[in-house]
């Protein structure tokens, strides 16, 4: 794994597969933001061991949204250092299991709503460690952060912004790849992208917190999928990408969202048809027929 790569004073990144996570602060002083995915824990404690040194644990993990990409070694690093895990309180009927979220929507189209199928609806239990973000919109043991509520991919969706620097962590308001392409998931060529599409439950809502980060105008742009970006124009980029954010042309959530409250979800547009499983068996049963077709000429060879 390499090393923590710095993006702004006092914060570092290292990539768990396929989303972020965020080392804030400084050795005397820091907190993990978002905990990425299952199988990753030693390589986020060999990042903390190498950027903050042995024994200096954090004061608290944050997480944007309980996502399984972004929760996924959230349980087994609050055991070992024997900390919290914050969240909004929004996200709490999903990280405590009373709820699945919103089902995802394979029929949204690209890259990542094909591998969506094989993606989880469900994410990690981890009602023993958490607590609530609390409602003033501090971020506990990360001074001078703030947790902006951010909603529309996730219920509880928070973003965590440094005003002295213009630093933004913006879990999956955006991404700062584009997921929806082929050529841009495996490239991870930097633009600023719509979020993980067939995640995201209520567009409007989406497109009005991408209208709310661009607002603040950051100077660093941190998401929870890409590169993070630093360059100078940052914050033109960004306020050009909320000026012309479209939702997906189809999908179940674009015309009708899914609807949560403080239980979970309670309402979800009725699904629409998805050809490809069928398609995909077709092929599959195709494929088998023909193996045994080939089979059975060349075992009538073998016999003559």
């Amino acid at each position: 794994m390499p090393a923590p790569q710095e993006i702004a004073p006092d914060v570092a990144y290292i990539r768990t597969n396929v989303s972020n996570v965020y080392l804030v602060g400084t050795r005397e002083n820091w907190v993990l933001m978002d905990a990425g995915v299952v199988g990753y824990t030693s390589a986020i404690l060999q990042a903390a061991e190498a950027r903050f040194g042995a024994g200096h644990k954090p004061q608290a993990i944050v997480v944007t949204h309980g996502h399984y990409d972004h929760v996924g070694c959230a349980l087994e690093l609050a055991r070992y250092w024997s900390v919290p895990v914050f969240a909004h309180r929004l996200e709490f009927p999903y990280l405590q299991g009373n709820s699945a979220y919103p089902r995802k929507d394979p029929t949204v189209g690209g890259a990542m709503a094909f591998l969506s199928r094989f993606f989880p609806s469900r994410t990690a239990n981890i009602s023993e460690v958490l607590q609530e973000l609390p409602r003033t919109g501090e971020v506990p043991g990360a001074e001078g952060w703030v947790a902006i509520p951010t909603p529309g991919h996730a219920p509880g969706h928070v973003s965590f912004w440094r005003e002295n620097d213009r630093t933004l962590i913006a879990g999956d308001v955006c991404a700062t790849a584009n997921l929806d392409s082929w050529s841009g998931m495996v490239s991870q060529r930097q633009e600023i992208a719509r979020p993980p599409s067939p995640f995201t439950y209520d567009w409007e809502q989406a497109r009005a917190s991408v209208n709310r980060i661009a607002e603040l105008r950051p100077k660093v742009l941190a998401c929870g999928h890409g590169e993070p970006m630093t360059r100078d124009t940052v914050a033109q980029e960004l306020d050009q990408f909320a000026n012309s954010f479209t939702p997906p042309k189809q999908g179940r959530y674009v015309s009708d969202p899914a609807r949560t409250n403080e239980h979970g979800v309670f309402y979800e547009p009725p699904k629409p048809p998805d050809h490809l499983p069928k398609i995909a068996a077709g092929v599959v049963t195709g494929i088998f027929v023909l193996a045994g077709v080939v089979y059975r000429k060349r075992t009538k060879k073998t016999e003559l």
